[in-house]
């Protein structure tokens, strides 16, 4: 006999390297998943719709952000996050019985460069990057309002087989042209998607989990030190570095994005007990690739 439902959510984003690989999760648990696809996420009205009945709303939509940022690009980033989120939260505030929870996403974007954060202790950053990750989160914040729980996950770069941040460098570094990036020694923090993953689940079904998240592994390491796992894992060099003046001609502003980090720590999650799989970057690059 056919397992009961646990019940709907609904996710924006459900085809991309993250939306994909949750969905799949959550059909397996037992919930019925409804993606939310681009016109969805246009009409207030076709959200009302997909909206009615659903148990949580995850919002996972975003235009890819290393892409050099033109100013037509820079409306499309806007458009894709601040937009949709807004259109989201109104959407929800038309519904006759609103969702039990919003997971939002935002990005240690969120943090300034060259220094360490938690979720208590951080400096957010100035610049393009760091307006857009916070007027994002302000428009999610406002389910707060409608009495709905409230999560937003401040992502690292996600690491998983089958595509994401490695699937796009991992070529290079199998032909032996990886390197790293200007002097390497800019903060990378990152999360291998299994672990994001559980932290999603978790969130859905425990009221306790509320407010803003880290999600990124408890050990940040270093573009150097990444470079160097990829290195070891593939079994080729990796001696040809990659100068920053290259990365500013390819992609302008969004170079800084390779060029800077933010060291960030999921002071919640520890504090909160959640048991991560992959704590080092050197599992996480074994186990992907």
């Amino acid at each position: 006999m056919k397992e009961q439902s646990q019940g709907t959510i609904a996710i924006s984003g459900a085809s991309g390297f993250v939306g994909s690989h949750l969905t799949r999760v959550l059909q397996s648990d037992g919930w019925n998943v409804v993606p939310l696809g681009r016109q969805d996420l246009g009409d207030v009205d076709a959200l009302v719709n997909r909206l009615h009945g659903v148990r949580a709303v995850i919002n996972l939509a975003g235009a890819p952000i290393l892409k050099r940022w033109t100013e037509e690009y820079k409306k499309i980033l806007v458009e894709s996050r601040i937009g949709v989120t807004r259109r989201l939260v109104e959407a929800m505030s038309r519904l006759k019985k609103s969702p039990t929870v919003f997971i939002s996403t935002s990005a240690v974007g969120y943090y300034a460069a060259g220094r360490r954060h938690t979720e208590a202790d951080h400096l957010p950053a100035e610049g393009f990057l760091g307006n857009l990750a916070k007027a994002w989160e302000h428009e999610a914040w406002q389910a707060r309002d409608l009495g709905v729980r409230t999560c937003i996950f401040r992502l690292g770069v996600v690491l998983g087989p089958g595509g994401g941040a490695l699937a796009q460098m991992a070529p290079m570094f199998r032909l032996g042209l990886g390197g790293t990036i200007g002097s390497g020694s800019q903060a990378f923090s990152w999360i291998h998607c299994d672990d994001l993953i559980r932290a999603y689940s978790a969130a859905i079904s425990d009221s306790q989990w509320e407010g803003a998240y880290n999600l990124t592994a408890p050990h940040p390491t270093t573009n150097a030190a990444l470079t160097r796992a990829l290195g070891v894992t593939l079994g080729r060099p990796t001696w040809l570095p990659v100068p920053g003046l290259i990365l500013s001609l390819i992609f302008g502003e969004a170079a800084t994005i390779l060029t800077q980090g933010q060291e960030v720590i999921p002071k919640r999650l520890l504090e909160g007990g959640f048991q991560f799989s992959f704590s080092t970057i050197e599992q996480a690059v074994a186990h992907c690739l």
